[in-house]
């Protein structure tokens, strides 16, 4: 399993989302991403994200207005 890092702060919705998808289809099934963004929608977002692309939210965190998300690429 590799991982690999995606940063999308200072972009607001839907760009965070649009960058992610077009950064998931370069990548394997299986491959962990972190992604950090600075919208506070990206949190129900990313969740939809994940349901529609059969991707894992493995966790996500906030600190100081900015969010991590690791996401593994599903199938």
């Amino acid at each position: 399993m590799s991982e690999t890092k995606l940063d999308v702060t200072g972009l607001n919705c839907p760009l965070p989302i649009l960058h992610a998808r077009k950064f998931m289809q370069r990548i394997s099934a299986g491959t962990v991403v972190e992604i950090r963004a600075s919208d506070p929608a990206s949190v129900k977002d990313f969740d939809a994200f994940c349901r529609k692309t059969n991707s894992d939210l493995l966790d996500h965190r906030e600190e100081e207005g900015v969010f991590t998300f690791n996401i593994r690429k599903g199938s």
